[in-house]
């Protein structure tokens, strides 16, 4: 705690104790209602939950629905909340996002809240890491939700249009926030307000709130419209496979951009036909595609950034440890590593609308959320969320054994004492869980471990859709389990296995062990990360250990810490530091990553709001074309000969009204994807402003601020151009016949990185 001031935790600390003790009140006043709760019977359950209003000021209303929320719990799903679920559910209610540690029941908690926001009209969507839990947390509180009469469904990958809008239509919808925000973007493609599936957003309650509100808030979540890219040549791609770092490339101290010696340059030039990369004729087509295929080459690592699988490359979603399956790279970045990988290259993507996962869930209302490690991101949350932080009791105090790091000199000796505690400890059968930062990490240690005589089971990208079965096992005796470090996030792991109960004899023996064992590689760049994977252990009071590995090579030195000369002092047989200097030194290394994490996250933001006002605008006149009879009036206000011309040969008002509405959506929508290129351009070149001593910010608001300013003009134009030109008879209006149809070749993507990034461009749009 001591990352942050004083004066910070004093007040998250006030906050958190305020909040505490208005909901201790709260469910103690409860525990008068039971007996009441206890002899309603199933029928009388919705109507006595209807009738009361759980934001009523000084009434007993909140009391009585815990009470009811207990008693129903207990009814439908053999699961009566603990106090502190009850406690997590009130702070849900009042909007703060909660801080409940791993396995003591976030879910039951959310599904409360989320029942007693719905009894109230309002309309909840429960936000969850992944498709996964986003269906088995529905599919699982259904009975508690149906006792209440509150209606319940979920969206998935999978789901089709039909189920969507079903789910939608529930009072609770689970789903995970890439769904939900590709559904919100999909919506930009309707042309008729009945094709609308996004119902305007009420109430999100964040299931894993610190990983969706903090480490994914900056990802844009994109639909674009299939475009052939600038991909690089074949022959560009073979040239740039044969160049070596050092002589004929460099990669910046960071590790985010690579560029071209005069060497590189040369060989480059005479293998492509002895041109000149620079002058006019090639540095907008020829250098563009080199840079791309040197980024694929020399920045883009297999089975760290991505998998090749079913003959597809696959990125991986580094913050969850998983397979992101909607993510691709962009500006051609994609298709130059396929061509690397000798796979078919696919489209590019020119983007139709985007939107961050912050910039979605601050259209909500409310927004409130649960994690195991919310204060630690608590200054986060307060300012770019203005969200208040409640921390709720474990049920039973927790026993788990927080080990000292331990750290080494070099990674070869890092990895060797990991394999040596693995081995020790697994031979007396106690269960071990190792956290790793990527699959290559996970694969290189597992064979490791193999070598010493410890066979382990390795969750990665690579078997995702087997991830929920492998955590839940991952608390059996002598199971060894190799994880990247959020994979299996949300699931429980429970000593003696998943079928194990808490007073069985398989639980009680891996107990008598010492409980789950949990070993992490190395330090992450937020000391949350460490603190969600040491919280894999000592669930409810069961007994467990933790300890992290780490080495003064581990990236996090080498990116925020580097060292002129490395420390002395390390055994010189295991290469292990004695005593706190060494430790104390990662400490600060990661001090350093909180606090540039948190800088960029401030600077992407400040760059990102005045993009989104914009959207906002647009999607606002959407909105208006889609839902009234603004194209009709607007069509006769731009062209009222036109409009009586084909009055007069019949053509009813109906038509007429949906004939501009399309008109008018093609260029607005046109208009927006130009205005977003522009947008994209601007960033790429803003921070050398900074050159002429001005400010980029500033210059960004002016540039994209005037641009902007012609849109709406600009659209104008065009559709009264349409309305003109094109043919409109009772079957519509032909754009396709003005080429202007609509690209039927849509898809979404996530984007996590942009490698062309300078550094000054990747700090200032939150890359690093």
């Amino acid at each position: 705690m001591g990352r942050f001031s004083n004066k910070m935790w004093k007040v998250l600390g006030a906050q958190s104790t305020r909040n505490q003790s208005r909901s201790v009140a709260q469910i103690e006043q409860s525990a008068a209602f039971d007996e009441w709760a206890q002899g309603l019977s199933d029928a009388e359950f919705p109507d006595a939950a209807l009738a009361l209003d759980v934001y009523k000021p000084k009434s007993e209303d909140r009391a009585k629905f815990i009470a009811i929320a207990r008693e129903a719990a207990g009814r439908a799903l053999g699961l009566r909340p603990f106090d502190v679920q009850l406690q997590g559910a009130d702070r849900l209610l009042e909007g703060d996002v909660v801080e409940m540690a791993t396995g003591e029941g976030k879910t039951l908690a959310g599904a409360v809240a989320a029942a007693g926001m719905a009894l109230s009209g309002r309309s909840v969507h429960v936000i969850s890491p992944n498709d996964y839990l986003a269906r088995r947390d529905a599919e699982w509180m259904k009975p508690f939700f149906d006792l209440l009469d509150v209606t319940v469904g979920y969206v998935t990958e999978a789901s089709t249009r039909e189920e969507r809008r079903d789910a939608y239509a529930r009072d609770v919808v689970y789903g995970s926030v890439n769904e939900i925000g590709f559904d919100v973007l999909r919506d930009q493609l309707a042309t008729r307000a009945e094709d609308l599936i996004s119902p305007k957003p009420d109430v999100a309650i964040v299931d894993e709130a610190d990983s969706v509100l903090v480490d994914e808030a900056l990802i844009p979540l994109v639909l674009a419209g299939s475009v052939r890219g600038d991909v690089p040549q074949a022959a560009i791609m073979e040239v740039v496979a044969r160049l070596r770092q050092g002589k004929h490339y460099e990669i910046d101290a960071d590790g985010k951009s690579a560029f071209l010696t005069d060497d590189g340059a040369k060989l480059v030039e005479e293998e492509l036909g002895g041109i000149d990369l620079y002058s006019d004729a090639h540095i907008g087509t020829t250098l563009p595609q080199v840079n791309i295929a040197l980024h694929a080459y020399s920045l883009v690592e297999r089975d760290i950034h991505y998998i090749v699988r079913d003959g597809t490359v696959k990125l991986i979603n580094s913050s969850r440890g998983r397979v992101a399956e909607l993510q691709r790279w962009p500006d051609g970045l994609q298709a130059a590593v396929e061509a690397k990988e000798g796979l078919a290259q696919t489209d590019s993507g020119e983007v139709i609308d985007t939107i961050t996962v912050q910039a979605l869930l601050q259209r909500y209302a409310l927004v409130c959320g649960m994690t195991g490690t919310a204060i630690a991101a608590g200054e986060q949350l307060r300012q770019f969320y203005d969200l208040g932080v409640s921390q709720i009791p474990p049920n039973t105090p927790n026993i788990r054994v927080d080990q000292p790091m331990r750290v080494y000199d070099n990674k070869g000796n890092k990895v060797a004492g990991i394999v040596e505690y693995v081995r020790e400890v697994h031979e007396t059968g106690q269960p071990v869980l190792i956290g790793t930062h990527d699959v290559a990490e996970s694969e290189e240690l597992a064979h490791m471990l193999k070598i010493s005589g410890v066979v382990a089971t390795v969750l990665n990208a690579k078997n995702d859709a087997d991830e929920a079965r492998i955590i839940a096992e991952a608390g059996t005796k002598g199971a060894v389990t190799v994880s990247t470090q959020m994979a299996g996030r949300g699931t429980d792991i429970k000593l003696g296995g998943s079928a194990a109960g808490d007073d069985s004899p398989e639980h009680d023996e891996v107990a008598e062990l010492g409980g789950l064992a949990v070993v992490g590689t190395g330090l992450h760049d937020t000391e949350r990360l460490d603190q969600q994977l040491k919280g894999r252990a000592g669930r409810q009071g069961d007994p467990g250990t933790s300890v992290i590995f780490a080495s003064v090579e581990d990236p996090i030195v080498e990116r925020h810490l580097p060292l002129k000369t490395p420390p002395r002092g390390a055994d010189v047989d295991t290469g292990e530091f004695s005593g706190t200097k060494a430790a104390d030194m990662l400490d600060s290394a990661q001090r350093v990553a909180e606090g540039a994490m948190l800088e960029t996250h401030a600077n992407t933001w400040r760059y990102n709001q005045l993009v989104n006002q914009q959207r906002d605008l647009i999607m606002g006149r959407r909105h208006a074309l889609l839902t009234t009879d603004k194209p009709l009036v607007e069509f006769g206000d731009l062209e009222s000969e036109r409009l009586e011309e084909r009055r007069a040969a019949g053509i009813s008002d109906e038509v007429l009204e949906q004939a501009a509405r399309e008109a008018f959506l093609y260029h607005l929508d046109r208009v927006w994807a130009e205005h977003l290129a522009f947008v994209s351009e601007v960033q790429t070149t803003i921070h050398l402003r900074a050159l002429g001593r001005q400010s980029p910010l500033d210059e960004f608001h002016r540039l994209v601020v005037e641009e902007f300013r012609k849109l709406p003009e600009e659209a104008v134009r065009r559709t009264r151009e349409t309305l003109q030109e094109a043919e409109i008879t009772e079957n519509g209006i032909d754009l396709d016949g003005a080429d202007l149809g609509r690209n039927t070749l849509t898809w979404t993507y996530m984007v996590h990185d942009n490698p062309f990034a300078t550094k000054g461009m990747a700090n200032m749009f939150g890359l690093i």
